[in-house]
């Protein structure tokens, strides 16, 4: 058997691996056609998430909203579960019942698995989980059958007092290999973690990079590090390295294995958040959803190459595309990291960001970190480079108050239908259309839920135009301080592309 056949049949069982099925038939009679048959877009049949722990402090009260849109042509079986990352595999044939559990799902029983804190019941509703104090641990989610199609899970948090104190909100992400996070810092006022969480039953082995303003920072204690099967391990990135610095990048990158990573970024008096990993480095990025009270609003990007990345700035304003004065353009040198303060670039008015090259394109990563309020009563919030939202997004834990949606059409105008779900606790569905002009970003109240009792979620479908990218805000007052958390809205992969393939035996014989 050579190369070529073995190459064949070995694309033929990862298309069926992804799918979950892929019909193999003989056909009855030899066909004449030879164009290929477009792919069809089947909804995916097993996701995995993972939730990071959420804080360290006394004073934190954190919920976890489940959510699955409902997708057609995905049967009637399946289920969902939020477990707690113990250091052992749940054991598929429990029943969720065994004593001993405790209120966060961790668990207290001998040799027993550790009981869910969210088990959805049907797509189409939230679910909701909550958990109070500095023990709660990260948790590994897994979603197969009807569950699975665009499963989204939001933790947040609040915390009253102290380093980080506000609104922090993190949406659970599946596992990957590799990681982008620019804006991290190891100043003295910032307490930094990259949260790693492994979802596997064998270790995972990772390293973190940083780079700063004069590019790579020295750190053999990031090397080789080892995530234990269905463990997290928060590495707290001020002891990587002795230099401090304000504005750095960080590349979580997976020699074996594979992780869930977000960074929980803490300061001392502008309160914090979780950063999400910026989107791959492209030549053009958009940043969504700068909250239009912003009263700062810090750029940090970086390009992994060795070539230099000359951005045109621009931004997405509720009237069209316009050039922040003083910041026309953003060089960014090869390898390092660059900053630059923005101010409060919105001016009152919604707006996103989008960075385009101004001659060649390189690849570039880049988040904004955005902070609301004055003086001692101000918090913080990050905006990583996101993907466009595709063929639908999710956002959970949404309330009748508090909850803005940002939609951003950077060339093309769109139409989008936004969707909110029935509640956790009761109400009924409702969706609005809406059109966001080429080049604008339009703020929106979200519909609400007719009779809405609990929390509720939001889909987000293009309907026609040109790409469309999303972020929503939660807000919250907390003690006269605006706290505030913001999730970007890429695609949920709810569906995989899989080609109609027939056997073909005659490959057999070349």
């Amino acid at each position: 058997m050579n190369r070529t056949t073995l190459s064949l049949i070995a694309g033929t069982t990862a298309l069926a691996a992804v799918s979950g099925f892929a019909a193999l038939s003989q056909p009855d009679t030899p066909s004449t056609d030879t164009a290929a048959k477009a792919a069809a877009q089947l909804p995916v049949e097993r996701t995995s998430l993972l939730c990071p722990a959420p804080s360290t402090s006394d004073l934190a009260e954190t919920s976890y909203t489940s959510f699955t849109p409902v997708t057609k042509g995905t049967g009637s079986g399946g289920k969902a579960e939020l477990r707690a990352a113990t250091g052992e595999s749940a054991d598929p044939s429990a029943d969720g019942k065994d004593e001993g559990t405790g209120k966060d799902g961790g668990k207290s029983g001998k040799d027993k698995p550790a009981k869910p804190v969210l088990t959805p019941e049907e797509p189409g509703k939230p679910v909701t989980g909550d958990s109070s104090g500095g023990d709660a641990p990260a948790f590994v989610g897994t979603a197969d059958g009807r569950f699975a199609p665009g499963w989204t899970v939001q933790e947040t948090t609040e915390v009253a007092a102290g380093t980080g104190r506000g609104l922090q909100g993190v949406n659970c992400t599946a596992p990957d290999t590799d990681f982008w996070f620019p804006g991290v810092s190891t100043d003295a006022d910032r307490t930094d973690y990259v949260h790693l969480t492994n979802p596997d039953d064998s270790a995972a082995v990772v390293d973190i990079e940083l780079y700063g303003k004069d590019g790579a920072l020295k750190s053999a204690v990031g090397e080789g590090i080892t995530v234990q099967p269905h463990s997290s391990e928060p590495v707290l990135l001020s002891t990587l390295t002795d230099e401090r610095q304000t504005d750095l990048t960080v590349h979580v990158n997976v020699r074996s294995g594979r992780v869930g990573a977000a960074v929980q970024a803490l300061d001392d008096k502008l309160g914090g958040d979780w950063l999400a990993a910026s989107t791959d480095p492209s030549g053009s990025l958009v940043l969504p959803g700068i909250p239009k009270d912003a009263t700062s609003v810090r750029l940090v990007a970086f390009t992994p190459g060795d070539a230099d990345a000359d951005l045109k700035v621009r931004l997405a304003s509720p009237s069209g595309l316009i050039t922040p004065a003083g910041h026309e353009t953003v060089h960014v040198k090869g390898g390092m990291t660059t900053a630059v303060d923005l101010g409060d670039v919105t001016r009152g008015e919604a707006g996103s960001l989008v960075l385009s090259p101004t001659d060649r394109s390189v690849p570039v990563v880049a988040a904004l970190r955005v902070v609301r309020g004055k003086g001692g009563k101000q918090e913080t919030a990050f905006i990583p480079a996101a993907r466009p939202v595709g063929t639908r997004a999710t956002s959970a834990d949404n309330s009748g108050k508090g909850s803005t949606l940002s939609l951003t059409a950077p060339g093309a105008a769109a139409t989008v239908k936004v969707t909110a779900s029935a509640g956790s606790e009761g109400g009924t569905p409702m969706s609005k259309t809406y059109t966001i002009k080429a080049g604008t970003t339009q703020d929106i109240e979200p519909p609400v839920p007719g009779g809405l009792k609990g929390t509720y979620a939001l889909t987000v479908e293009p309907v026609s135009g040109g790409p469309v990218y999303g972020a929503r805000t939660l807000t919250a007052s907390e003690g006269g301080v605006p706290a505030f958390t913001v999730q970007t809205l890429p695609d949920d992969r709810g569906t995989v592309a899989v080609p109609d393939a027939d056997e073909d035996l005659s490959v057999l014989q070349k």
